[in-house]
């Protein structure tokens, strides 16, 4: 939600595994058939920055359709968008109408035309949605706001019986400055209301199945809630048995392959709760993003554990390092080369279904400005994305330098620098390729893709060992978590005495029950 506000090395193991063989430094092969749904790698889109298709420097919908080349080159099944309703805020939380597009982002045709071209192309497409909160623009406060008679009196909070206050949002406040310094009252919608509840089965039903024709080539695959809440800001108790679960129940019967991921609200959450009583198909593991960016290994073991333990069979984990509300994974290595790879790994062969930021694959950087209490402060995480080696070309997304006193505080989009498209595509080297590498070694695994989660000891203070498996078939990864070279030994019971390089240029020693290793740094190392 928008108010919330060491180096790696990766060596994978694999026991009776088919696999296949990379030399060292060499790409990895294409991926191999796999059935339906195994392989799925969700890109985040906060499109208003990712192409601008018509020169108003407003990234748009069909400035993503129009780069799906590039999405399926780098590798990903699916794309998550954030909300395409219309609202006075840039990032198109806080409504004034749910029922109409953006028209900066695009038309309802340019919706279509894109997700039947995702569709043809065996992609997903899922849609943020947030509906509890509105702004002063929205019909439901301009009608129901001091009218008692109103049809909309009941679709928000209020804080008095005349209906003259509407409540308060998160963090008890009553509205925000927006980028372009204009301040935005903005109010909590009552879920408890049965006609909201009956509105938004209509909203979420429209999206599922636009021309109600009971088919869905034109449908969404799933939603992402944000800021789900069981009590929604200590304000609106008891969501999940009164609003959420019927709310989706009806949904599936719907589409009964829907996917519906929560962003749950409280960060530090395992998302436990959400999946035995809030009936969602997937949490986003904050826990474990957190555990990643620290490099420490008994927070990851700790956060690895905690998180896939408690995930029911049937349930998943997004796996993620940044999204939209958090500094990106770049600024908080410093560019460190190594750290971004080794967190490329990790967001990809962890376990789960993985979601990359738009622009991680890049590096690009940026962090919450220091811009007071204001709705500009993430612009920095959601800047445009990064196609020319000189920033500047068609489709670069500047929309926020349009406006506001701090518009020449953001300088992510520095020439030269080595982080755009441009300058990483034909880099053997570059972050991008090796994304595109760990995304084709999932690919090519079930393991790696569907194996459960199990953390494996070794004997090294710095290095933190896992195992995905299923059944007789397991991959083991090694991390190293310090910036030089270590040794560990590390318990792979059935271990066999041959081993294959896939990538890099280690050499384990088989012996009982141990394998032995030395660790380059800064480096990621795959074995058969």
């Amino acid at each position: 939600m928008k108010l919330k506000a060491a180096l790696l090395i990766c060596l994978i193991y694999f026991i009776a595994c088919p696999g296949y063989a990379v030399p060292p430094g060499h790409a990895v092969k294409p991926p191999v058939k796999r059935a339906a749904g195994q392989q799925e790698i969700i890109y985040h889109i906060f499109e208003r920055s990712f192409y601008d298709s018509n020169g108003d420097q407003h990234g748009d919908l069909n400035g993503i359709r129009l780069k799906l080349d590039y999405l399926q080159e780098l590798g990903v099944t699916a794309i998550l968008l954030t909300p395409l309703y219309e609202s006075v805020f840039y990032h198109n939380y806080f409504s004034s109408d749910f029922k109409k597009i953006d028209p900066t982002l695009g038309s309802m045709h340019d919706y279509l035309a894109l997700i039947k071209e995702l569709h043809r192309r065996g992609m997903k497409l899922y849609l943020d949605m947030e509906t509890q909160y509105v702004t002063d623009d929205h019909p439901w406060w301009k009608d129901g706001v001091g009218n008692l008679k109103s049809p909309y009196s009941d679709y928000i909070l209020y804080q008095d019986a005349a209906h003259t206050q509407p409540s308060t949002i998160i963090f008890n406040l009553k509205g925000l400055v927006g980028y372009d310094s204009v301040y935005r009252r903005i109010t909590t919608v009552n879920l408890l209301s049965p006609k909201v509840l009956e509105y938004n089965y209509g909203l979420f039903k429209f999206w599922v199945d636009p021309n109600d024709d009971g088919k869905f080539d034109d449908g969404v695959d799933g939603f992402r809630l944000d800021h789900m809440m069981d009590n929604l800001d200590g304000k609106l108790p008891g969501l999940f048995q009164n609003f959420w679960n019927p709310l989706l129940g009806r949904l599936r019967r719907v589409n009964p392959k829907l996917s519906i991921v929560a962003e749950q609200a409280e960060w530090g959450s395992l998302g436990k709760e959400y999946f035995t009583r809030g009936g969602v198909d997937r949490v986003f593991a904050f826990r474990l993003a957190f555990a990643i960016r620290s490099f420490k290994k008994k927070e990851l073991e700790k956060a690895a554990d905690s998180t896939f333990l408690i995930t029911p069979a049937g349930k998943q984990q997004v796996v993620f390092i940044e999204n939209h509300d958090t500094p990106r994974f770049s600024y908080g290595v410093k560019g460190d080369a190594g750290k971004l790879r080794a967190g490329a790994a990790l967001n990809l062969l962890l376990g789960g279904v993985p979601s990359i930021y738009y622009g991680q694959e890049l590096g690009m950087s940026g962090t919450n400005a220091n811009l007071g209490a204001t709705d500009a402060n993430d612009i920095p995480n959601r800047s445009a994305f990064e196609w020319y080696k000189t920033d500047q070309g068609p489709g670069m997304a500047y929309w926020y330098k349009a406006k506001g006193p701090w518009r020449s505080q953001f300088n992510n989009d520095i020439p030269n620098d080595g982080i755009s498209l441009e300058e990483e595509r034909n880099d053997p080297g570059s972050l991008f390729n090796f994304y595109r590498q760990m995304i084709r070694l999932r690919q090519a695994s079930p393991v790696i893709s569907t194996g459960a989660y199990k953390t494996v000891q070794n004997d090294n203070a710095q290095v933190f060992t896992f195992t995905r498996y299923q059944v007789n078939k397991r991959v083991v990864v090694a991390v190293n978590l310090s910036a030089q070279p270590q040794q560990a030994v590390i318990h792979a019971e059935g271990a066999t005495a041959a081993v294959k390089v896939l990538y890099g240029s280690a050499k384990p020693v088989v012996s009982g029950d141990g394998v032995a290793l030395s660790l380059p740094a800064y480096g990621v190392e795959v074995w058969e």
